[in-house]
């Protein structure tokens, strides 16, 4: 994902079915990993939500990359939010993530995140 394309694609995948099968609160595409905090709507379960992302974005990120294969691990690192406290915790650390691995000054900064979207959200959507 170190590629532009790569990054354009996980994002877009994420944002494609929000507000229909989950609501997206914060998410963060790194080079070599992704962060998204979401629930699901009714009559959908995490693991399909997340199996669907990983299906659609190897396939396509494969393709622009020429090649086949694997291109997630197998299994994600998953936990539920406890409480407001974790769920805040849990937005800030993943939208300082490329903050924190010196990618950019400010949450806003990073093109693949929420905090980008909502800081630019007006230019974007307008």
């Amino acid at each position: 994902m170190k590629d532009d394309l790569i990054a354009d694609i996980v994002q877009g995948t994420l944002l494609y079915s929000e507000g229909d099968r989950y609501r997206l609160h914060a998410w963060c595409v790194m080079p070599n990993h992704v962060h998204v905090l979401f629930t699901p709507e009714p009559g959908w379960e995490m693991g399909k939500i997340v199996h669907t992302w990983k299906s659609y974005t190897s396939h396509e990120c494969n393709k622009v990359l020429g090649r086949s294969g694997e291109f997630w691990q197998k299994e994600p690192f998953d936990r539920y939010v406890r409480d407001e406290n974790h769920f805040a915790n849990a937005v800030a650390y993943i939208e300082n993530n490329p903050v924190k691995a010196g990618l950019c000054r400010s949450p806003e900064d990073w093109k693949w995140s929420s905090a980008y979207l909502g800081a630019h959200a007006a230019r974007v959507l307008g």
